[in-house]
C-alpha cells in the first residue's frame, strides 16, 4: 500500500529568510534526504510540475525533499537581474544545510537538472553526499550561443508575436528572462567538474553532451526518452515531462543512499 504523503509545506528560510521552497516530508525516513536543484530562466518553469511530481515519488520512497528558488528567481527574493551563478551554488549549500535541518537526515544526496545539475556538482564536496545530474552543461559558452539563437529566433517568430522585432538585443533577456553581461561571463566558463564524489548521469534520448565526460570517470550514462527537447524553439512553451526519468531518477539515488 502506498505510504501516505504530508502536505507540501512552503515555507522561506536562509540567514536572511530570502530563499523560497517547499519540503516535503516523508512517512519513513531513509536516513538520506533529497535536495532538487532547478536549471535557470525558462527551462525552470518548464521543469516545475516534473519537480513536483518528482518530490513526491520520493517521499513516497522515504525521502524527506527540499525543491527551492535560487536567489532572483521564482519565489525567492531579489530580481532576475540579480541572478548571480556564484550566489546560486552558495543558494545550494544554504539549502542542503536547511535541508539536514529539517529532515535530521544524516546524508544529503540531490538531484539537478541542466544548470541545476551543474549547480550541485560544484557544491558537492561542501554540502552533498551525491548527485543525480540529468542533462548537465558540459560547455557553458555553447549553451550561452544556443539560448542566444532560441532568443534571436524568437524576435521574428510571427506564431508568438503580431510583429518581428529585429532590433531588439537578444543580450538582455532569454526566452523571457532579463539577463545581464555578468552572467553571461559567469555562464561561459561552467563546465563539468573533474572526478569527485558520487554522480549518477542522465541523459535524454539524442544528446551525448556528457558522455565523454562519463567514461573518463569509469561510469556510464543512462540515456532517458524525455520530450520535448530543451533546444526545440516550436515548443518552448511546454512542460518537460518523463516518467521515465522519475523512475530513473528514484532508482538512482536509492542507490546512493
Amino acid at each position: 500500500m502506498k505510504a501516505r504523503i504530508e502536505a507540501d509545506l512552503p515555507f522561506y528560510f536562509g540567514p536572511g529568510r530570502e530563499l523560497f521552497g517547499f519540503y516535503h516530508p516523508a512517512p519513513a525516513a531513509s536516513g538520506a534526504a533529497v535536495l532538487l536543484c532547478p536549471p535557470l530562466g525558462a527551462e525552470q518553469i518548464r521543469c516545475h510540475r516534473l519537480y513536483r511530481q518528482l518530490a513526491h515519488a520520493l517521499a513516497e520512497a522515504g525521502f524527506p525533499v527540499l525543491r527551492f528558488d535560487y536567489y532572483g528567481t521564482g519565489d525567492s527574493a531579489g530580481h532576475g537581474r540579480d541572478v548571480d551563478w556564484t550566489r546560486c551554488l552558495a543558494d545550494v549549500a544554504t539549502a542542503a544545510t536547511e535541508l539536514r535541518a529539517r529532515s535530521g537526515a544524516q546524508r544529503i544526496l540531490a538531484f539537478g537538472t541542466r544548470l541545476g545539475a551543474n549547480a550541485a556538482l560544484d557544491a558537492t564536496d561542501a554540502a552533498l553526499a551525491g548527485v543525480v545530474a540529468w542533462d548537465a552543461i558540459a560547455d557553458g559558452a555553447a549553451l550561452v550561443g544556443e539560448l542566444d539563437r532560441m532568443q534571436d529566433a524568437l524576435k521574428v517568430d510571427l506564431n508568438r508575436f503580431d510583429q518581428a522585432r529585429p532590433e531588439l538585443d537578444v543580450r538582455l533577456e532569454w526566452q523571457g528572462f532579463e539577463t545581464t553581461e555578468h552572467l553571461r561571463a559567469q555562464l561561459s566558463v561552467v563546465g563539468l567538474p573533474a572526478l569527485g564524489p558520487r554522480t549518477a548521469w542522465l541523459v535524454s534520448k539524442g544528446s551525448d553532451a556528457v558522455s565523454e565526460h562519463a567514461d573518463r570517470q569509469g561510469r556510464s550514462v543512462e540515456a532517458i526518452d524525455v520530450a520535448p527537447r530543451w533546444d526545440d524553439i516550436d515548443r518552448l512553451e511546454m512542460a518537460i515531462l518523463s516518467h521515465p526519468l522519475i523512475d530513473a531518477a528514484r532508482r538512482r539515488l536509492r542507490e546512493m543512499a
